[in-house]
């Protein structure tokens, strides 16, 4: 069944992009057909993320009745598809998030699995996003800011009738600083689907322009991203055979 999720946050910089990306990344390495849409509209970054910054059409033409949508989707090499967002600051004032709803069936044409990354927090862009989701993840650090954050987003999820799917913690240090999982678990009432551990592959993929799952296949946090892909759209993976040799880690430089 065709479904449509959207990744979102209550708060910036927790990694929403980032796991919107490799996320559907994953799900592609599975053999998904999969397209990602660069919800976020006043702070656009899947096209900077995989180096597509400007495009000829991109979502925002679409929102304005200037293209179609399908001229609007680009393909990255690995088959992922994709759906930028303007960078221009011109196009801020002409931006209308209200009308993604009435692209929602469109989408869901494109492929079979529809990533929408919103933006963060709960204004009325976020909000806009979160309306067309027939399930969410919510995007949080182990942290009690970050985790607050995200309560709110899973009560407003709640009361527009949304499903939550469940929690994705990421940069995960494993330290004694920040909250175990099973505090996160029981503060915000929601399974985690997966815990995303600080990996400097993450920032080198940032670097590269690209999904870490791509860039890094076997690092930790890839692993951790496809696991959860995995249990999403229900394959098998055995991260443990997929980890890198003896000789990659010690002389490796992307693994």
């Amino acid at each position: 069944m065709k479904k449509l999720i959207v990744i979102t946050s209550g708060k910036g910089g927790v990694g929403k992009t980032t796991t919107a990306i490799n996320l559907g990344a994953a799900m592609n390495f599975f053999g998904k057909d999969v397209l990602i849409i660069d919800g976020n509209l006043s702070t656009p970054n899947v096209g900077l993320h995989l180096n597509s910054p400007e495009v000829p059409i991109n979502l925002n033409h679409v929102l304005s009745k200037k293209a179609d949508l399908f001229e609007a989707v680009y393909e990255h090499e690995s088959g992922l598809k994709i759906i930028p967002s303007s960078l221009s600051v011109e196009e801020l004032s002409k931006m209308n998030s209200g009308k993604m709803k009435f692209l929602k069936e469109d989408f869901k044409k494109i492929s079979d699995c529809v990533i929408v990354d919103s933006a963060a927090g709960l204004g009325n862009e976020a909000i806009s996003v979160i309306d067309i989701a027939d399930e969410l993840i919510i995007v949080t650090n182990p942290e009690m800011p970050a985790i607050t954050d995200a309560l709110k987003t899973i009560k407003l999820a709640e009361k527009m009738g949304k499903t939550v799917a469940g929690i994705i913690v990421t940069r995960v240090k494993r330290n004694r600083i920040e909250m175990p999982p099973e505090v996160v678990k029981e503060m915000l009432e929601k399974q985690i689907l997966g815990m995303i551990p600080e990996d400097i592959c993450v920032q080198k993929s940032l670097s590269l322009r690209d999904a870490v799952v791509h860039t890094h296949p076997r690092c930790k946090a890839s692993r951790a991203y496809k696991e959860i892909a995995a249990r999403l759209i229900e394959v098998n993976y055995d991260s443990d055979l997929d980890k890198p040799s003896f000789w990659k880690r010690i002389f490796g430089r992307r693994y």
